[in-house]
Formats: C-alpha cells, sequence, structure tokens
C-alpha cells in the first residue's frame, strides 16, 4: 500500500490495496492518513454494497440516511438505511436515488443535526461523460488564513444550520418553505471548530444558504457569513475529483466542505454512500 499526497498536507491518493480484502494493519494506515489530509481518493475498487458497509463500519457504527421528516410508514419501506444512492436515473417513473443533476452547493454532510457525521465514503458507480465533478475545499487552511480580527470574533459565535433544505437547495419532504434565515429549522455549532482527534482548529460552516448566526441582527448576521465565506473555498485550499467507476472517496466532515458540479440531464450518473459515525477515542 502507498499513500501518495496530491496537495501537500490536503488530500492523497491510496494505492495497492482491495478494500474488499484490507487487512487491520493497512485499514490503521487508511485511518491515519484520513484524519492527516481530510480526503483520500482509492481507484478501482468494484464495491457492492454489502462490501461498502463492512468497510465503512470499520470507522465506526453507520449513520442512517438522511430521511428528514418521513413519516414512519415510508421509513420502514426503505429496504437499505444505509447506503444512500445518489442519482438523477428514474426507473419505473421514479427516481432511484437523491439530488438530481442540479448543481449541489458548497456544505458538509448533515450539520443541521446535533450530531453530524464525521465521515462521509461516496463510490463511483455510473459516471456521465461531461460533469458531476466534487469538489473538496480544506477548511483547516481556510481558518488559518483568517485575518486575527476576524478569527478572534468568529471564536465566539455560532451557526444555526439549516435543516429544511437539501445541498441542491429543494425543500425536504416533511418541511414548511420560509423565507428568514431566522425561522430555519436546525442545529447550532461553533464557527470555529476543534477537531476531536487531531485537535486542529478548522472554520465550521456548513452551508451559506438559510444560514444564521444568532444574536446577531439579520443584516449583521449577513455581512458576517459573506466575509467567513470569502476565506472558505479558495483557489489555494481546494481540489477537484474527476470520476471514474470504480473511484472511492473518504472525507471527514469535520475539516472539509465538498460541492459537485451540475451535469446533463439526459446522461446517467449513479454514486453510493456511507456515513459513519467516528470511533471512540
Amino acid at each position: 500500500m502507498k499513500i501518495n499526497p496530491i496537495n501537500n498536507h490536503f488530500v492523497a491518493d491510496v494505492d495497492g490495496i482491495d478494500i474488499g480484502t484490507i487487512s487491520d494493519e493497512d485499514f490503521e494506515a487508511v485511518y491515519q492518513a484520513w484524519l492527516q489530509f481530510g480526503v483520500l481518493r482509492l481507484h478501482n475498487q468494484p464495491l457492492d454494497e454489502e462490501s461498502l458497509q463492512r468497510f465503512s463500519r470499520r470507522f465506526g457504527p453507520l449513520e442512517e440516511r438522511p430521511m428528514g421528516r418521513l413519516p414512519a410508514e415510508a421509513k420502514a419501506k426503505i429496504k437499505n438505511r444505509y447506503v444512500t444512492q445518489l442519482s438523477n436515473i428514474v426507473e419505473n417513473g421514479k427516481p432511484i436515488g437523491g439530488l438530481g443533476n442540479s448543481e449541489a452547493n458548497w456544505h458538509s454532510d448533515m450539520t443541521y443535526v446535533d450530531t453530524p457525521p464525521p465521515a462521509s465514503i461516496l463510490l463511483g458507480i455510473e459516471i456521465p461523460e461531461v460533469g458531476g465533478n466534487t469538489y473538496f475545499a480544506d477548511q483547516q487552511a481556510a481558518y488559518e488564513a483568517l485575518p486575527e480580527a476576524l478569527r478572534t470574533r468568529a471564536e465566539t459565535l455560532s451557526i444555526k444550520h439549516d435543516a429544511a433544505h437539501t445541498s441542491v437547495g429543494s425543500l425536504r419532504p416533511g418541511f414548511e418553505a420560509f423565507d428568514d434565515p431566522r425561522q430555519a429549522p436546525g442545529a447550532v455549532h461553533p464557527i470555529i471548530r476543534t477537531h476531536e482527534e487531531t485537535g486542529k482548529k478548522v472554520l465550521y460552516l456548513g452551508r451559506r444558504e438559510w444560514a444564521f448566526i444568532p444574536g446577531l441582527s439579520l443584516d449583521d448576521s449577513e455581512t458576517l457569513l459573506d466575509e467567513l465565506w470569502s476565506y472558505a473555498a479558495t483557489d489555494s485550499n481546494t481540489w477537484g475529483q474527476q470520476w471514474q467507476p470504480g473511484d472511492l472517496i473518504i472525507w471527514d466532515n469535520r475539516r472539509v466542505l465538498h460541492r459537485r458540479d451540475d451535469f446533463p440531464a439526459d446522461s446517467r450518473r449513479l454514486m453510493k454512500r456511507c456515513q459513519v459515525l467516528a470511533r471512540s477515542i
């Protein structure tokens, strides 16, 4: 197994292993590399859902896929509660996955809950010829780039993270529309977060849309959020993934933001994702 950095301290390729048969020693090396680099890429991993789940469970207990406020009877009909399909493919008149083909804005997964899943693992199955690339932004580097005065102010504040909308801007099932960020439901997290395992400080913004900083006026909140976001995803701290079938990306939601390009509606894209809770330290 070889771990090859792509961007110095941010993003690395892991070569020479088969996730389906990975040893405990190699997994520990992968885990430590994930903490070090924030994003790992592995090529040529032909995994089925069971293999994907089995590997993901080595990071910690699996997080159930987000289902919003679906009724209990609707949740009971979902066959696999731990693998989320992200796709624009329609079968028998119904989408087989979420998010469609629209652009997904910068975000960290599920920051609208009190304990967001630290790890996300995404497997490419069907890839469009054009578009659908995924980009990552290093929020450890973003924090370090903040001017001292802005960093000091942000240390004392939190953000309420909107739970009602997806990363493509659509309203989740069971939520009602609103037009004021102060009305958004969701969890509150500090703007500056200390990573539980590395001890490094990171900028923790979640998503720009419908976010609000409690304790400020709406105008002041919007102004400060815009200023913070100007450091979140710059050319110097972002990296883009052009997918191939069998690519597996593992990222640390505590450290990175990610987004996705749109792609033609008549092409096919199918990805499978697991989200996991970090193992006990």
